[in-house]
């Protein structure tokens, strides 16, 4: 499994969210992206982490940035929680767990696969400015807050 660094180009992906729609990391070039992945929809650490991010979603949109859910659940799994929570931005399906592997993110014990909690700041150009290996859900939106103040004022 590869390990990215800062300053490396973010590997590129098209995944559908829960309306089928595709979403390319190209298709968000020229703007801050916050890309988190999570383990499971509805489960209390995804809940917390996702509805932070979403009581947030204004300051974060402040900053000219775009954040991007993505785990190995279904379409189906992802409008449920979409719905019950009110998020405001789009949850990826990485089913195969193809990209979740390219971020050094999918875990797999036999036929079980799911995502370790890592989040991804990407810069405008497409690389990667910080990397978060261990998230505390229910401090992480504002820790990205603040990275980003830091990050854009470089």
């Amino acid at each position: 499994m590869p390990i990215l660094e800062t300053t490396e180009k973010a590997p590129d992906f098209c995944l559908l969210d829960n309306t089928q729609k595709t979403h390319c990391l190209s298709d968000y070039q020229g703007q801050w992206i916050v890309l988190f992945f999570y383990p499971k929809d509805n489960t209390p650490g995804c809940t917390v982490e996702a509805c932070q991010l979403r009581d947030d979603h204004s300051d974060l949109l402040a900053l000219d940035t775009a954040i991007i859910g993505i785990n190995t659940n279904n379409a189906q799994s992802h409008s449920h929680f979409i719905d019950k929570h009110q998020l405001p931005f789009p949850l990826l399906s990485d089913e195969s767990g193809a990209i979740s592997r390219d971020y050094g993110t999918l875990f797999k014990l036999g036929p079980v696969k799911f995502c370790k909690r890592h989040s991804f700041i990407i810069n405008p150009e497409g690389k990667i400015a910080k990397i978060y290996r261990k998230v505390t859900p229910s401090q992480h939106s504002q820790q990205i807050i603040a990275d980003l103040k830091v990050l854009q004022s470089l």
